[in-house]
C-alpha cells in the first residue's frame, strides 16, 4: 500500500500530510460555554488516544471559550463553524488551532474573505468540509441526484474560492452516510488534489452500527494509502470514537504501539464468564499505551495453552481455576477469582511499568 502524497499541514502541535502519522479526531458533545466539563472530556479523550479535537462554537461566548480551553489542553483545538463568519473570526482569535467551515453556508464572498485574512495573519489552517447532504443546487441538478462526482466537485469548488484568495493552508472533508459513496468520492478525489484529507463516514449511526459503517468505510479508504486524519462519527460518547479509530488504524497497521488483545469465542465449553473477563483484561491492557504485546484471552483450559501459544501472555479459565500462560508456556495455576489480579502482575512485570492501581 502506497500512501498518497499529500502535502504538510500543521495544526497546533500536529502535523498532518505528507509522510506524517495518520492522526485521529474526535468532537466534544459537550456544551463548549462549559469550559471545565469541555476540558475535563477533551482530557479523558487524550489519554484514550485522540491527537485533535473538534468542538461547536454556535454562540459568541463559545468562541470565547477556547481561551481557557486551550489554556487546560495538550492537543490542538478546532472551531467548528457554520453560518456566522464573526464566530470563526472569534475563534481564531481566541487560540482555535484549526477551523472548520463550509464557504457556502458563510454567506458572501466578502464574508469569506474576512475569514480567510484572518486565518492568513495567523496562519491558521482551514479545513474545508463538504456533506452529501449539503450540495450545492447547481450540483445536484446536474448530477440529477447525489453522487461521489457531485460531492468532489463541491468540494475542489469550495477549496478554490479560498485558494483563489490567495490562501493554501487547508484541509479538505468529503463525506457520506453512504459507504460506498464516501469510498468511491475519495478515490476520485484522491489525484485531483494534493491537500490533506480529513476521512470519515458521517452520520453512521449508533455505537454498533457506527462502528461497522465506519470501520468499512475507512478500512477501504485507508487500505488504498488516502487519507491524512480520520474521525469515527457515532451517536454516542466519543470516547468510543476514539477507540475505534485507535483500533481501525491498529488492525491495519498504521498506528504501533499498545497491546493486541485477541479471545476466543464462548461455546460449550466455557466455564468461567468469558465476555466479562475478556471486557476487564481489555480495559486493563488499554493502560498500557507504549506496551508491545499481544495477549490473550481464552475460555476453555483444556484448549487455551495451545490456542494462547503465540501470544506474549494469557489466560485461560475453567471451573473455579485459570491459567496464566506466557510465551505459550504455563507458568500458574490460581484461582478464578485469583486469575484476573495474577494476570495484571505478570503484565506489569513484562512491561517493567505497574500501573495496576492507576
Amino acid at each position: 500500500m502506497e500512501r498518497r502524497k499529500s502535502k504538510e499541514v500543521r495544526i497546533g502541535n500536529v502535523v498532518i500530510g505528507g509522510d506524517n502519522p495518520i492522526a485521529i479526531q474526535s468532537m466534544t458533545n459537550t456544551k463548549t460555554e462549559d469550559v471545565e466539563a469541555t476540558v475535563n472530556q477533551i482530557k479523558e479523550l487524550t489519554v484514550a488516544g485522540c491527537d485533535i479535537i473538534r468542538s461547536a462554537v454556535p454562540t459568541m461566548e463559545a468562541a470565547k471559550a477556547f481561551k481557557d480551553i486551550k489554556a487546560q489542553i495538550a492537543i490542538p483545538i478546532v472551531a467548528d463553524i457554520h453560518f456566522d463568519y464573526k464566530l470563526a473570526i472569534a475563534a481564531m482569535e481566541n487560540g482555535a488551532d484549526k477551523i472548520r467551515i463550509n464557504p457556502g453556508n458563510i454567506g458572501s464572498i466578502e464574508k469569506v474573505k474576512a475569514v480567510v485574512d484572518v486565518a492568513k495573519e495567523k496562519n491558521i489552517p482551514i479545513r474545508v468540509g463538504v456533506n452529501s447532504g449539503s450540495l450545492e443546487k447547481d450540483i445536484l441538478e446536474k448530477y440529477g441526484h447525489v453522487t461521489p462526482e457531485g460531492i468532489v466537485e463541491s468540494a475542489l469548488r469550495n477549496a478554490a474560492i479560498i485558494q483563489d484568495m490567495g490562501y493554501d493552508n487547508l484541509v479538505l472533508s468529503i463525506k457520506s452516510s453512504d459507504v460506498m459513496m464516501c469510498v468511491k468520492a475519495h478515490e476520485l478525489i484522491a489525484d485531483k488534489t494534493n491537500l490533506p484529507l480529513h476521512v470519515g463516514i458521517t452520520e453512521a449511526g449508533t455505537l454498533r452500527a457506527g462502528n461497522i459503517k465506519s470501520s468499512i468505510g475507512l478500512g477501504i479508504i485507508l487500505n488504498q494509502g488516502i487519507g491524512d486524519t480520520i474521525r469515527v462519527s457515532l451517536t454516542g460518547d466519543p470516547l468510543e470514537e476514539v477507540k475505534t479509530a485507535d483500533l481501525i488504524l491498529k488492525t491495519l497497521g498504521l498506528r504501533k504501539g499498545g497491546i493486541k488483545l485477541v479471545s476466543c469465542p464462548t461455546c460449550g465449553r466455557t466455564q468461567i464468564d468469558l465476555i466479562g473477563l475478556a471486557n476487564k483484561v481489555e480495559n486493563i491492557v488499554a493502560k498500557y499505551k507504549d506496551a508491545d504485546l499481544k495477549v490473550a484471552v481464552m475460555g476453555c483450559v483444556v484448549n487455551g495453552p495451545g490456542e494462547a501459544k503465540e501470544a506474549d501472555l494469557g489466560i485461560a479459565g475453567g471451573k473455579g481455576a485459570g491459567l496464566i500462560i506466557k510465551k505459550g508456556q504455563v507458568i500458574k495455576t490460581v484461582k478464578e477469582e485469583e486469575l484476573l489480579s495474577e494476570f495484571e502482575k505478570e503484565l506489569a512485570k513484562m512491561t517493567g511499568e505497574d500501573i495496576s492501581g492507576t
